[in-house]
């Protein structure tokens, strides 16, 4: 029970930490978590902190912090069919490869997430992927795949009820 309660320990750690914006103490606690998890033989809930890691080491600017950290988790996720974690884990695995410059990799796993959380249901989380992937064509010149990408973002935020947003208007005018 005490390796529980510092698992659960170190988990509000990582989030206390993340919200201060102490990115690089968040990113070693939930670290230090996923040990603890992996070692109780929970797998799944050491992959979730592996991902919570990875998004923490991207924001501090650590692309191979990230990778490292995310690597992994997607394939824990679906060898235990939880379809919705491993589209997630893929999205923050795009981003990580984003982050080192492997646009080619990062594109693929941003848009395995895409399908993914849309076969799932998860519009919201879907429609950010597809933003990020958006971003990385431009930025390989791919205008019109970007411009087709950011066409389905707009449309599943659209889905979730997240219709305010500017640009889906600005978009939707220059369109027509």
């Amino acid at each position: 029970m005490n390796d529980t309660l510092s698992l659960q320990e170190l988990t509000e750690e990582g989030k206390a930490a993340y919200k201060r914006g102490d990115y690089l103490a968040s990113a070693r606690a939930y670290q230090a978590a996923a040990q603890g998890y992996e070692a109780t033989g929970d797998a799944l809930t050491a992959a979730e902190m592996l991902n919570n890691s990875s998004v923490a080491y991207l924001r501090l600017g650590d692309g191979e912090g990230a990778l490292q950290a995310v690597e992994g988790t997607p394939e824990v996720f679906a060898s235990a069919q939880d379809i919705r974690r491993q589209g997630i884990a893929l999205g923050n695995l795009g981003a990580a490869l984003d982050a080192v410059k492997r646009t080619d990799e990062a594109a693929d796993a941003y848009q395995r997430s895409a399908d993914i959380l849309g076969e799932v249901g998860e519009d919201d989380l879907r429609a950010h992927v597809l933003k990020s992937l958006s971003v990385l064509q431009l930025r390989r010149g791919d205008q019109m795949e970007a411009v087709t990408t950011m066409q389905a973002s707009l449309d599943a935020g659209e889905k979730s009820g997240a219709k305010g947003n500017i640009f889906s208007r600005l978009f939707k005018r220059s369109s027509k």
